[in-house]
């Protein structure tokens, strides 16, 4: 029979605390991950474990955003990541992520290399070696390359209809048990399918938060749940923070219809605001959206 674990007192354990603190010898401007945005970060005092809830209305951006947070936050930190997608194919994903590495258009990406042989003027050749391809097919590649070693952090999954909450926490525990990895970062996105679907979306959100908060906590890890703001209405971002209790962090995407006015088409102008943060600040922040390159850049 295994014993029962020895409660401490805070007063006992004071020593090792100190201990700890004191062996942190780098100066950090945030404690948790870099996000690579700067301005996020230092709002979210950095990817810190808990539930985030990421609201945005269609053709938001929301997809592209998760996807590009999930990737920095590998590449400038170092950490696992795992990307749940109920509406994005494997592949999808991956071009949204060459063309934001590359500057390359989505569309010659899908298109393919004999496609940007096309495009750019260059006569379609027979054989197939990388000497033959053009130099946009050239960035392409090279950008894959220099991005592999964080690459290999990240794991994209393809939910189907029944994947549930149990079923994602599964495959969360092996993927960590077979990487070696302590902890991760988690995005689910289009999470509102985990719900019945007999039930109403407000219905639904409180219960799959709940679900999704309960993970956050067992396993230590920050978990992105991106949310559709169906609301013909426009709901405002503040009216979310009292939607529901479980989530540390709701994040609310707009558009600056303003400033989008003096953006070139397709490119939006993005609001993120901040409406709950209980590890930091609450706030607006600016941002652009490039849909062509699925990428999106801190506004000044």
């Amino acid at each position: 029979m295994a014993k029962e674990p020895i409660i401490e007192s805070e007063g006992a354990a004071l020593d090792a605390v100190l201990g700890e603190l004191q062996s942190e010898h780098a100066v950090k401007e945030i404690s948790g991950w870099e996000t690579g945005f700067v301005n996020l970060s230092r709002a979210l005092d950095g990817m810190r474990p808990g539930l985030y809830l990421f609201i945005g209305p269609p053709a938001s951006g929301k997809t592209a955003f998760a996807k590009q947070l999930l990737d920095q936050t590998a590449m400038h930190s170092r950490v696992t990541g795992m990307y749940f997608s109920f509406a994005e194919t494997k592949k999808e994903l991956r071009i949204k992520t060459l063309a934001r590495l590359s500057g390359l258009d989505q569309r010659e990406i899908r298109r393919g290399s004999a496609y940007l042989l096309h495009w750019y003027g260059v006569p379609r050749l027979a054989g197939s070696e990388a000497s033959d391809l053009p130099p946009s097919w050239e960035k392409l590649k090279r950008s894959a390359e220099d991005a592999k070693s964080w690459l290999d952090l990240s794991y994209l999954i393809e939910c189907q209809r029944g994947t549930t909450v149990q079923a994602i926490e599964a495959q969360i525990t092996q993927n960590l048990a077979r990487s070696g990895s302590e902890q991760m970062m988690i995005v689910i996105d289009d999470c509102q399918r985990l719900g019945g679907a007999d039930q109403p979306l407000d219905m639904r959100l409180p219960l799959v938060a709940e679900q999704l908060q309960e993970i956050a906590v067992s396993l230590n890890m920050p978990v992105w749940a991106v949310w559709p703001s169906l609301d013909a209405g426009g709901m405002a971002g503040e009216a979310w923070r009292e939607k529901v209790a479980s989530p540390d962090v709701v994040l609310v995407l707009e558009q600056d219809r303003e400033r989008t006015r003096k953006l070139t088409e397709p490119n939006q102008a993005i609001i993120l605001h901040i409406v709950k943060n209980r590890g930091g600040e609450k706030g607006r922040l600016a941002f652009d959206f490039f849909p062509a390159f699925s990428r999106f850049a801190e506004a000044p």
